[in-house]
């Protein structure tokens, strides 16, 4: 490796100790690009594409090109800006054509980072320019939508340094730097089952660092578009993690685990994309209801449902809840008739974490799953054990309905006892 190569390296390698974030948002945001022209991963109808205007999805795209040069701008020096535009120059101006071929032929070698990394930010300045000029249409094509997205897959996947589909893995940026998650992973004794730990572990971690840079503060349509195209692709990032999970499963060799793998990662990854799932199409519905306070969600979301259908819905699954620990509470005295109701109590709640957990507050949420997580993990049903965590539960759960029967949005609209006991008999 000759003088030069070292120093160039040593310059990226510096970058990245110094802007380690920028760098794993760069990562997230190539990859989340790619996804975001597959229009199946699109919040839309998938009828009429072909007559579909994709003029929204591209200036999407085009506020993340715009957010993708920032940080290019932040993470190469400032003198190695000059010295790469200064030879653009002088490729266009006094290089020859065969200077021009050499120039070009060197950069293309892509034997250094340094060298990826002036081809992306070549790309995307070029990019920003036919993106930007495309938009001033007004009108872009199903099909010409898909072939740009094409065009700019071609040239990620193409980076020999920063293509973020190189490995299933990056070891660059998928650690687990927990120290107590590491030492789990390490006690696990057989082989094969360590290996899907430490693979689920760091998926999970993944996700954790995707949405780390989704911002929830800046109110510019840049950041908001950059933060869109992450969920998108957190959200089909999850829909394969919830196939691997299933996979895996048939080969684990710790029984218990795999007994329990099923349930347990399955309801909290469904639970987790439902969240992210109505979280991002509420955002879109309200963004879209500030131009045109006549479009309403199921205009947009076949499935869509209102967030105040979506309130009356958790106000009626808690009412059912807290039912059936009362009963169960009054049953106290009775072994086989509270024995009865605590199973069709873990029941409602399988069905309730199943499809309710996402309509929860976020204030709520911990109170929530920290009960729930403490039923399920039962080894056997002890009611004398257990009484009083019911009973506390139970009064958070009259706090939590008296507090949504407050909001100003149930005001005339009383619980629908009639509805909510149907559902109670169901479980009974």
């Amino acid at each position: 490796m000759n003088s030069n190569n070292i120093k160039t390296e040593n310059w990226v390698s510096f970058s990245k100790n110094l802007h380690k974030d920028l760098f794993s948002e760069l990562e997230v945001l190539l990859k989340a690009l790619d996804r975001f022209f597959y229009v199946e991963n699109l919040p839309m109808a998938q009828e009429n594409l072909t007559n579909r205007n994709f003029y929204d999805e591209l200036a999407v795209v085009r506020d993340v090109i715009f957010r993708i040069l920032g940080i290019l701008e932040v993470v190469i020096p400032e003198n190695k800006k000059n010295a790469y535009w200064f030879q653009k120059f002088a490729e266009s101006k006094f290089l020859t054509p065969y200077s021009r071929d050499v120039f070009k032929k060197d950069l293309y070698k892509q034997d250094t980072p340094e060298k990826g990394l002036y081809l992306l930010y070549d790309l995307f300045i070029n990019l920003k320019g036919i993106v930007t000029d495309l938009l001033k249409t007004g009108k872009i094509s199903y099909l010409g939508y898909v072939n740009i997205g094409q065009l700019i897959s071609k040239e990620i996947r193409g980076n020999n340094y920063f293509n973020p589909f190189r490995h299933d893995i990056n070891p660059e940026f998928d650690r687990i730097e927990n120290f107590s998650i590491s030492k789990i992973v390490k006690s696990v004794e057989l082989r094969e089952t360590k290996k899907y730990v430490s693979i689920l572990y760091l998926f999970l971690f993944r996700f954790l660092r995707y949405l780390n840079h989704v911002d929830i503060t800046s109110q510019y349509l840049v950041s908001l578009n950059a933060s869109l195209i992450i969920l998108i692709l957190l959200r089909t990032e999850i829909n394969s993690f919830h196939n691997y999970i299933k996979k895996i499963t048939e080969t684990i060799d710790d029984e218990n685990l795999k007994k329990k793998a099923p349930q347990h990662f399955r309801g909290k990854i469904e639970n987790s994309q439902g969240i992210l799932k109505n979280m991002t199409e509420q955002t879109i519905v309200q963004l879209a209801q500030f131009f045109n306070p006549d479009i309403q969600g199921n205009h947009i979301f076949d499935s869509f449902t209102t967030k105040l259908e979506q309130s009356m819905k958790l106000r009626e699954d808690i009412y059912v809840l807290h039912k059936l620990l009362t009963l169960l509470e009054e049953k106290a005295p009775l072994p086989d008739e509270r024995t009865s109701i605590f199973k069709s109590l873990k029941n409602f709640m399988f069905y309730f974490e199943s499809f309710t957990f996402k309509l929860l507050r976020y204030d709520d949420y911990d109170d929530f799953a920290s009960f729930f997580h403490y039923i399920f993990s039962l080894k056997q049903f002890d009611f004398d054990k257990i009484i009083d965590k019911i009973h506390n539960f139970n009064i958070f759960l009259e706090t939590t309905l008296r507090h949504l029967s407050n909001r100003s949005e149930f005001e005339g609209k009383p619980i629908n006892t009639e509805r909510a006991e149907k559902l109670l008999k169901q479980y009974l």
